[in-house]
């Protein structure tokens, strides 16, 4: 029989409930370290904009169809079926998204493993022994001095999220230099539109938090310009009125790959903005990692990390879960990116490779590889919201009998 472990768990979102689950039936000992009250992750809904610390936006439904975002034997159609959103094919909203992992965790007894209101401040190598010391301190906001403890664990698994330290785009001149004389702000602060009635906005970014953030302020806001590099020119065709300039002409050199390599400017053009909001996306940030975790972080690549999981020099002992991540080993990963010229901060970006990746942990855990009605639903991203535009409307019949066993 393999020897049970210790095993810290950092974080009780989705990732960090199912590494506890599978630790335990494996044999293991988990204890989960959740900084907030609840489970749920980041899709716990905070209403305060500053100091809070949830990054989602009231309005806010997923990217992706539930029936991608359930567990195998935990289907996420199963949670609340009388809700207009768990309609087949919608995507849910942020309270249908948290009522789904807390049920998670209901359902398989894993609340007993989480300590609640527990910080993680520091892990470190233990010198004299094997294994990782953890700190970490309460955080009930009763108590006027927080209490610090200090445990042994053998092995540590990460699951802290990827959605808490913002980033901005702080290579625009009149932002690095800080010459900027109106407000800023990142995504991560905004919740409703009302705050923007009547102000010229400027959202950097057009990805899916830009396009959504554009598209609730867009009706009460004076003007909503959108600066982007990379979007998709009919970023914002849905917007009834929308005038999208065309600021940039695209000059593409060596490979491609979809996106424009350089660009240089049609003509100046100025704004007298109120507000510039960075929808730019997040950092990757574990704080309470030293220098003996033996990764690095940068411009958001998490390195070396084989399969986006192990750090070789302290695998099986340190993992990351949750990270999105694209097929290959550490090396050849990097050298295939600076290949193509693409950004480090697109390391762990998983996109249209990430079902090779789950076949390959599939592969590697003995479990089936991915259903054909999984993939698919990937294919049509801009009709998930209410409706399906494709054929294969066969695919959604086999996803709901493929969950029926677990219902």
């Amino acid at each position: 029989m393999a020897t049970s472990l210790r095993v810290a768990v950092i974080g009780a979102g989705a990732a960090g409930l199912a590494a506890a689950r599978e630790l335990r039936g494996e044999g293991h000992a988990p204890v989960v370290f959740k900084r907030a009250g609840d489970v749920g992750g980041t899709w716990i809904y905070d209403a305060a904009a500053e100091g809070g610390r949830s990054s989602l936006y009231a309005s806010l439904r997923t990217n992706l169809p539930r029936e991608v975002m359930g567990f195998l034997d935990f289907p996420f159609a199963a949670v609340s079926p009388a809700t207009p959103s768990t309609r087949a094919g919608s995507r849910p909203t942020t309270r249908c998204c948290a009522t789904s992992v807390q049920a998670y965790a209901r359902r398989f007894e894993l609340r007993g493993l989480i300590r609640f209101r527990a910080e993680v401040i520091a892990v470190r190598r233990r010198r004299q022994q094997s294994g990782w010391s953890v700190r970490w301190r309460r955080t009930a906001s009763s108590e006027s001095d927080d209490e610090e403890e200090e445990e042994a664990f053998d092995a540590v698994v990460v699951c802290n999220g990827h959605y808490t330290e913002p980033r901005v785009a702080d290579d625009i001149p009149v932002v690095a230099d800080g010459a900027w004389p109106g407000k800023q702000m990142h995504s991560r602060a905004y919740r409703v539109p009302d705050p923007f009635a009547g102000q010229v906005v400027v959202i950097v970014g057009a990805s899916n938090s830009g396009a959504d953030i554009s598209r609730d302020i867009a009706a009460v806001a004076k003007e909503v310009h959108m600066a982007n590099r990379a979007a998709p020119a009919d970023t914002c065709r849905s917007l009834p009125g929308a005038w999208l300039p065309k600021l940039v002409a695209p000059i593409h050199g060596g490979a491609c790959r979809g996106r424009w390599q350089r660009g240089v400017p049609r003509r100046q053009n100025s704004v007298k903005a109120n507000i510039i909001m960075h929808c730019t996306g997040y950092k990757y940030s574990f704080p309470f990692l030293g220098d003996d975790s033996t990764i690095t972080i940068d411009d958001n690549r998490i390195h070396p990390l084989y399969k986006h999981v192990f750090p070789p020099q302290a695998a099986p002992y340190l993992s990351f879960i949750g990270l999105p991540g694209n097929d290959g080993r550490c090396e050849s990963l990097v050298l295939e990116m600076e290949a193509t010229g693409t950004p480090k901060r697109h390391t762990h970006c998983l996109k249209y490779n990430q079902f090779e990746y789950d076949d390959w942990l599939a592969e590697q855990s003995g479990h089936a590889k991915v259903e054909e009605w999984s993939q698919k639903k990937k294919d049509c991203p801009e009709t998930y919201r209410d409706q399906w535009e494709w054929d294969d409307h066969h695919l959604l019949e086999e996803a709901n009998q493929y969950f029926q066993k677990y219902l």
